[in-house]
C-alpha cells in the first residue's frame, strides 16, 4: 500500500481528525526536521503529518529545513506528498479562501539549500511538470467529490520571505505568468523529485497579493481567511483519502 504524507503549512499544524497512532522525531544527514512526524488515522485511511513551520508555528519560510524534511518523510517509506500552504491571490480568480491546485512553479527564492545532489556526480532531473499529474487529477476529483468549489490550474510563484511582496514585484509575476503567491512551495517540490516521491500541491488563498485590494493585508485579514479555506481543504484530504 502506497504510503501518503501530508505536509501542513500556516493554518495546518495539525489535523483535527486524524487519529493518531505514533510520534516520531528523526535525525537525518541534513539535520532535523521540522517537527516530529506523526503517524495517524484520516478516514480509515494510514497517513503521516508533518508540520512544514513546526508546532508550533515557529519557523519562517527562509528558514525551513528542506532537505531534512523530504528525506525524514523518504526514510519512513512515503511515496507520495500533498503539500499544504497559504498563499496570496494574484489572478482575478484567486480570491481570499479559494482552493486551486497548482499545475506551475515559477521559483523566485534565493540562497536556501536546494538539492540533494552536492557531494556526487552533476545530476539534472526533468521539472518540466512539478507537480504529479495523477496524484492532481485525484485531488481535483476529490474535490468535486466533497463539492468544494477549487481552481484546477495555477501556477504558483515562490518567493523568499518572510515579508510580503511589493506592488511592484507582484506586478512583475503577473506578467510572468504567476496565479498565486506564495513562500515554501520551492525547494520542496524538487527535493521530492530528486527522492522519487510523487508530490502535489493544495494552495489556500489567505489574501489578495500587494496591490490587489485597497489598504494593507493584516495577519488578522489572513487568519479569516485561512479559517474558511482550511476548513475546506480538510474535507478536502478526507475525500482525498476515503
Amino acid at each position: 500500500m502506497t504510503t501518503l504524507a501530508i505536509i501542513g503549512g500556516t493554518g495546518l499544524t495539525q489535523l483535527s481528525d486524524l487519529t493518531i497512532i505514533n510520534r516520531e522525531q528523526l535525525d537525518t544527514p541534513y539535520g532535523s526536521p521540522s517537527a516530529e512526524f506523526v503517524t495517524g488515522e484520516l478516514n480509515g485511511s494510514r497517513i503521516i503529518f508533518l508540520a512544514r513551520h513546526g508546532n508550533p508555528h515557529t519557523i519562517a519560510p527562509h528558514k525551513i529545513n528542506y532537505r531534512a524534511n523530504i528525506w525524514g518523510l523518504k526514510q519512513l517509506g512515503v511515496e507520495q506528498i500533498i503539500a499544504v500552504a497559504a498563499v496570496g491571490g494574484i489572478t482575478s480568480e484567486m480570491a481570499p479562501a479559494h482552493i486551486a491546485i497548482p499545475d506551475q512553479i515559477i521559483d523566485y527564492s534565493y540562497g536556501r539549500l536546494h538539492t540533494f545532489f552536492e557531494d556526487e556526480a552533476v545530476q539534472h532531473i526533468d521539472f518540466t511538470y512539478p507537480y504529479n499529474q495523477k496524484l492532481r487529477s485525484r485531488l481535483i476529483n476529490a474535490a468535486a467529490t466533497a463539492n468544494i468549489k477549487i481552481s484546477p490550474l495555477g501556477t504558483y510563484g515562490c518567493t523568499q520571505g518572510p515579508r510580503l511582496e511589493t506592488t511592484a514585484e507582484i506586478q512583475r509575476m503577473e506578467r510572468d505568468g504567476c496565479d498565486l503567491v506564495g513562500m515554501t512551495g520551492m525547494p520542496e517540490a524538487a527535493l521530492a523529485k530528486e527522492l522519487g516521491i510523487d508530490y502535489a500541491a493544495i494552495s489556500v488563498v489567505a489574501n489578495w497579493a500587494a496591490g490587489k485590494s485597497e489598504g494593507e493585508i493584516t495577519m488578522e485579514e489572513i487568519e479569516r481567511h485561512l479559517h474558511k479555506g482550511m476548513a475546506n481543504t480538510a474535507e478536502l484530504l478526507k475525500a482525498f483519502v476515503g
